[in-house]
């Protein structure tokens, strides 16, 4: 791969910046350093430990997680898993197209989705994709595929693609479908992994239970507004995505319970975070969130962040800045880069401490 950068300005160390002006969060990377493929062994990858309160940096594996947890933490895992959301099917003229799958309508059977080729396929008609599988593009400007299978989501492993995110450049393989998934993934839902988890193996959950360590269980599902970047100068603008989430009462009292007592609440990834936040700002346990977080924002439920490493422009990015301070945490991101860590869903991790 060619060492051409990843557009966007380094950001000049010398230059004051603004938390609140989307250009604060560009930074320079070398393509080569998206990562194309899993590591060969989940917990093998690498692990960048920043520590607020002692403004440093540490590098290690993530498999020597436990080091540098605090004892008796709570670890907070979104257990939604991925669907195979991009179906390749077929016009009744042997066209092509190509549909990725957003959200699932409330008559069990339609979709609003993503459509390609758009402008050459008419309202009415019927795309075959496969296994038995039919659908029928029923309202072209709100881009509604009806299909013929109720609870298409239960019925996509056979004939869906994993939908790798649009930095990974090349075609999903049968191994996406295991490799895109946390181990722990069971509630079908999202069209990107929550990324933060996919570190974790059965055996490394089991001696971090082992040491004393808990795991809660939530849902958020990722939609595909996960990656839409900020576009508004004065990011306080920018109109949030929503997503639905859930977590069950006895978990979120015993997450709250363990806060009380001083243990430890670490977010495994950005969707436990906002969980947790936005329970916390509005009582809800079930319902759709789209909360923003960004710096300023007073956090109330978690003391630790478990993420991978961001887009530029991104949400995700926004919300790192927001927990673990913006300066130290672009600090961080140009020690990744000079350390050459692998970046986004498939690359490398860091422990905010």
């Amino acid at each position: 791969m060619n060492s051409e950068n990843l557009k966007l300005s380094k950001i000049h160390p010398n230059i004051k910046t603004d938390p609140f002006r989307l250009e604060s969060y560009s930074y320079e990377l070398p393509l080569e350093l998206i990562a194309q493929e899993p590591a060969a062994k989940r917990d093998d990858a690498r692990l960048l430990i920043i520590n607020r309160q002692k403004d440093s940096i540490i590098h290690d594996t993530f498999k020597n997680l436990n080091a540098y947890l605090p004892k008796d933490s709570n670890l907070i895992i979104n257990n939604s898993k991925v669907i195979a959301a991009r179906l390749l099917g077929q016009r009744s003229t042997g066209g092509a197209v190509e549909v990725f799958l957003l959200n699932p309508l409330n008559d069990g059977y339609s979709f609003e989705v993503l459509i390609k080729p758009l402008k050459k396929i008419k309202q009415g008609e019927a795309i075959n994709f496969g296994g038995g599988i039919t659908g029928v593009l029923e309202n072209k400007n709100e881009r509604i595929v009806r299909f013929n299978q109720k609870d298409l989501i239960n019925h996509l492993k056979d004939i869906g693609h994993i939908p790798l995110p649009p930095y990974i450049k090349r075609q999903d393989t049968p191994e996406d479908h295991q490799d895109y998934q946390t181990v722990y993934a069971k509630s079908l839902g999202s069209v990107a992994a929550p990324t933060a988890g996919l570190h974790f193996t059965d055996e490394l959950i089991k001696k971090l239970k082992k040491e004393g360590q808990q795991f809660f269980e939530l849902t958020l599902h990722i939609n595909y507004g996960t990656f839409k970047p900020v576009e508004c100068e004065d990011i306080r603008k920018h109109p949030m995505h929503t997503e639905h989430y859930s977590i069950k009462a006895l978990a979120f009292e015993s997450i709250r319970k363990a806060r009380q007592d001083s243990q430890a609440i670490v977010a495994v990834g950005t969707t436990s975070c906002r969980v947790l936040e936005s329970v916390a700002l509005n009582d809800k346990l079930e319902g759709s969130t789209n909360i923003f977080i960004y710096p300023g924002f007073k956090f109330q439920m978690v003391d630790h962040l478990i993420t991978n490493f961001h887009l530029p422009h991104s949400t995700l990015l926004m919300l790192v800045c927001a927990f673990g301070g913006y300066d130290l945490m672009m600090k961080a991101y140009q020690e990744a880069i000079k350390e050459r860590y692998r970046f986004y869903s498939y690359g490398d991790a860091m422990l905010i401490l």
